[in-house]
């Protein structure tokens, strides 16, 4: 997880109305808390003031909103007025880190009961039923400056969310019912707003595409090296290219002009039926770009590579669960990954184009992904009229099984593997999952506590 300076961060400090505890160690905490933000290159908005009643912080308050702020902080260097708690959330209805500092060490009085106020402010958030996370710890702490900076990420995203726009060309592939969306409920739990498209639209957009930017963009292709598969029978040329070139263009253009977040896309059986390609290498381009595009209609998934876009967590490879063992799990899917995932292009294992397995057409992204690095499992699924997500952690090893297409296998760390599959299942988990570089467990678990859905 990484600082991200384009966060604006609203901050209220509490002072004091009546004189109380140590208030020279509370300018000292005030401002070594103040310097963290600098350090995680963040505008601290509304700090510059103290707050200690509701005029105040209804004044603060209103200028962090006008600034647009991703995430509020609250800091108690002393301990403030619960009551105050009740004030904040009438005012802000995003999550709301609270961050307690310690005691002024070696000190034989009490110095500022922050920890205590924290407590307290969370008690009354949480059973007023207002989403918060809480940082304990000295601000010169580099753990504690990794946890706030995880608070942060963690209320930013459910912010984000808030106002976030996901769409999804066509709909679920044939079959695949367990994809299939539910844009109320979507909205109700997580606050996306679903968009629905034309495939048909999107196919004539698709031969729209001037001929001139398509020349362009295969220049692009061409530069990144990508060699045909051991075998294949599609080579490598700017005119083969073309058609991926159009997918990519015009999901792009798409993206730009309805103003989505993230995009779900119908891609089979009628792409590569009108047009003898298939769309994932566009794909694998526009993910290794930072853009959440998901294939076969999951728009869940679309919106699980939209969190972790937020958190800051990193590119996802989109895949099947297609075997496993007691302690491993082999994850498939037919050559889509970003390209950043993959091994160098040009390397032994490095990714090569070829056609789909199963139909034979270009063009799919072939090579296994990177191994012997730990990663994060995860979920984002509707069922029983709610919301649920699941995260667990392994290392990924290299595979002896080759197979076309983008495969990785998993050793999984805690449950074994039969029985958490078996719980997953039953929980009504699709049969799509996403791996992610490093360990994001406990993110993704804290973000399941925030927007409030259930936990696997």
């Amino acid at each position: 997880m990484h600082s991200d300076s384009k966060k604006k961060i609203g901050v209220l400090v509490f002072s004091r109305k009546r004189p109380g505890f140590d208030q020279d160690w509370s300018k000292i905490v005030r401002t070594r808390s103040l310097g963290v933000f600098d350090t995680l290159g963040m505008n601290p908005i509304g700090a510059d003031t103290l707050v200690f009643d509701n005029p105040t912080i209804r004044t603060a308050l209103t200028s962090i909103e006008q600034a647009e702020c991703d995430a509020l902080v609250i800091i108690q260097p002393s301990i403030a007025d619960g009551q105050l708690a009740l004030s904040i959330m009438q005012q802000w209805s995003g999550p709301i880190v609270l961050w307690a500092t310690p005691e002024r060490p070696g000190d034989g009085n009490v110095s500022s009961c922050s920890l205590v106020g924290a407590h307290l402010f969370a008690s009354i958030l949480r059973q007023a039923g207002h989403p918060f996370e809480l940082v304990y710890g000295d601000s010169e702490d580099v753990s504690v400056q990794a946890d706030l900076l995880r608070a942060i990420s963690l209320a930013t995203t459910v912010r984000g969310l808030q106002h976030a726009k996901v769409g999804v060309i066509g709909t679920h592939a044939p079959g695949f019912v367990d994809l299939a969306a539910d844009p109320f409920l979507m909205r109700k739990k997580i606050g996306v707003q679903l968009h629905s498209l034309s495939l048909s639209q999107y196919i004539d957009r698709v031969n729209a595409v001037p001929k001139e930017r398509v020349q362009q963009d295969v220049e692009k292709i061409m530069g990144l090296g990508l060699k045909a598969s051991s075998g294949s029978d599609f080579p490598v040329s700017n005119e083969s290219l073309e058609l991926s070139s159009r997918y990519y263009l015009s999901i792009s253009d798409l993206m730009k002009e309805a103003e989505l977040d993230a995009l779900a896309i119908q891609c089979w059986p009628e792409l590569p039926n009108v047009f003898s390609h298939w769309p994932y290498l566009a794909v694998s381009r526009l993910t290794s770009e930072g853009k959440s595009v998901s294939i076969e209609g999951d728009v869940d998934a679309a919106i699980q590579s939209l969190m972790s876009r937020y958190l800051g967590i990193g590119l996802g490879f989109l895949t099947d669960w297609l075997e496993h063992d007691q302690s491993s799990i082999f994850f498939w899917h037919p050559g889509m990954a970003p390209l950043d995932l993959c091994h160098a292009i040009g390397s032994e294992d490095g990714a090569t184009l070829g056609p789909h397995f199963n139909g034979a057409r270009p063009f799919v992204v072939d090579g296994p992904l990177q191994s012997d690095q730990p990663v994060t499992v995860t979920r984002l699924w509707r069922c029983d009229s709610s919301y649920h997500i699941t995260a667990f952690e392994g290392l990924s090893v290299p595979s002896k099984r080759r197979v076309t297409g983008n495969s990785l296998l998993v050793e999984v760390e805690g449950k074994k593997v039969p029985e958490r599959f078996d719980d997953l299942v039953h929980a009504g988990m699709p049969h799509h999952v996403a791996v992610y570089p490093g360990r994001s467990a406990e993110t993704f678990r804290r973000l399941a506590r925030l927007l409030d859905l259930n936990w696997h």
